[in-house]
């Protein structure tokens, strides 16, 4: 990106032009061999900008559904945000770490490879201090952890990767699988040295201590979901989901709404005089035989046949036949 003149620059650019000590084409010759930059084939640019800004998205929602579980989990104040995300490769991020550190290694079914979640020694003893019964405060030494505290860790850490699933849901259905918890980064090579990968680091306070979680994701790993990392198939995915919502929603309410049934034995015409000199024992005939099966009617349409009948002394009505929707009635 071109660097950014501040108002002290431009002043001094446009007093340099009026007193004739800088002129126009030396601006532009210079202008012009800034346009050569050297590539470093090293630290070759795999991520674009946009997938980049999609990756912040998806840790951003990580770091929110980490900070809930971490306060619950540790009962005290824990924040945590997103710092940076960089593309560096391998090599570069494992001469980065701390020699003696806390490294998670877990698999993403189903793509074929390895993430790292480097938590920083201060961060980890931290933890382990607070669920221990402790106040919460890092380790002032470095050292090697104990099999408990292993276990301890290794507990979050699988934690963790359940918020991690959840995070990337909007993208794809990774399934992180924790493999190992290793605290020298000189013994893992999850990828070739120069192998490009994205870099995401988290700040994390727990009370008083503060330091970083940095997740090493190699592009070699990421690549067949990279298309999918584009703000284009973020919207259009948005899209199909709020849509699916909203049929989803409609439908549960269309299946509690109440529906009036009515079987109908018969119908008879009466004049209104014969009506009111009804009495008990009288006896109306109704259009159709006792054997004749009996329409039933849905919200006043009707769509099925059945005969009577008795079910545990109450009164029931079997269906026998299916009526063709939209036919007409005889």
């Amino acid at each position: 990106m071109a660097d950014v003149l501040n108002q002290d620059e431009i002043n001094a650019l446009l007093s340099a032009l009026s007193s004739g000590e800088l002129t126009a084409e030396e601006i532009r010759k210079e202008d012009q061999g800034r346009r050569i930059r050297a590539y470093d084939f090293k630290r070759a640019m795999r991520f674009s900008k946009d997938q980049i800004r999609s990756i912040v998205r998806i840790f951003e929602n990580f770091a929110r559904l980490l900070t809930t579980y971490l306060s619950a989990q540790l009962r005290t104040f824990v924040q945590i945000s997103v710092v940076s995300v960089d593309q560096v490769p391998y090599e570069e991020f494992i001469l980065s770490i701390p020699t003696m550190t806390i490294l998670s290694v877990f698999d993403v079914y189903p793509l074929d490879g390895k993430f790292i979640m480097e938590i920083n020694p201060d961060v980890g003893f931290a933890m382990l201090d607070r669920l221990l019964g402790g106040i919460g405060a890092g380790g002032t030494n470095v050292r090697p952890l104990t099999e408990i505290e292993l276990t301890v860790l290794e507990r979050i850490c699988i934690r963790a990767l359940d918020y991690f699933r959840d995070a990337w849901k909007g993208i794809s259905d990774l399934e992180p699988q924790m493999d190992l918890l290793e605290v020298n980064p000189q013994f893992l090579q999850i990828v070739s040295a120069n192998e490009t990968t994205a870099v995401v680091s988290l700040s994390i306070k727990i009370g008083d201590t503060g330091g970083m979680i940095n997740v090493c994701m190699p592009h070699v790993v990421l690549e067949p979901i990279m298309p999918k990392l584009s703000a284009h198939y973020l919207m259009d995915t948005k899209n199909i989901r709020e849509n699916a919502q909203q049929v989803e929603s409609l439908r549960s309410r269309l299946v509690m709404a109440p529906v009036p049934i009515v079987a109908e034995l018969g119908v008879s015409e009466i004049s209104v005089s014969e009506l009111l000199g009804l009495g008990v024992g009288d006896v109306i005939t109704l259009d159709q035989q006792t054997a004749a099966p009996i329409a039933i009617r849905v919200a006043g349409e009707l769509k099925y046949e059945g005969r009577p009948g008795i079910v545990k002394g109450k009164l029931a009505i079997q269906i026998t036949d299916i009526l063709v929707e939209g036919m007409d009635e005889e």
